[in-house]
This record gives structure tokens, sequence and C-alpha cells, in this order.
């Protein structure tokens, strides 16, 4: 998902918070709430580089 109201930062729907969606970032890390109506789905070259992202962290030794 992309929160067009952050940025367009890309994460992974994680459930619901009330009124907000909860994202966590796709590299791991802290969630945070979004307002629904500023989310979207991902595009194919978005959640590309995101999993890319997130393959790289692993190979470095990040937490996920």
């Amino acid at each position: 998902m992309v929160d067009i109201g952050h940025d367009n930062r890309v994460g992974e729907f994680r459930g619901r918070t009330g009124p907000y969606w909860s994202l966590r970032p796709m590299r791991g890390g802290t969630e945070w709430d979004a307002e629904p109506e500023h989310v979207r789905p991902a595009d194919p070259i978005e959640r590309l580089r995101a999993e890319n992202a997130r393959c790289n962290a692993r190979s470095r030794g990040e937490f996920l």
C-alpha cells in the first residue's frame, strides 16, 4: 500500500486502529497510522522497489 498522506511511503497493511489503517514499512520498523482515503494500492514498480529494499536489508542482517 502507498500512503500518499505521508510522502508516498510504501507499507504492508497490518490492520485497523479505529478509523485508521496501520501500515508497516516493507523493510520492517515502526508501524504508522494512515487515513484510508490517503492510501492506495502500490503499482508494480513501487512493489518491486519495496521488495528489493527488503531483500537488501535482510542481506545486511537488519531486523525485519
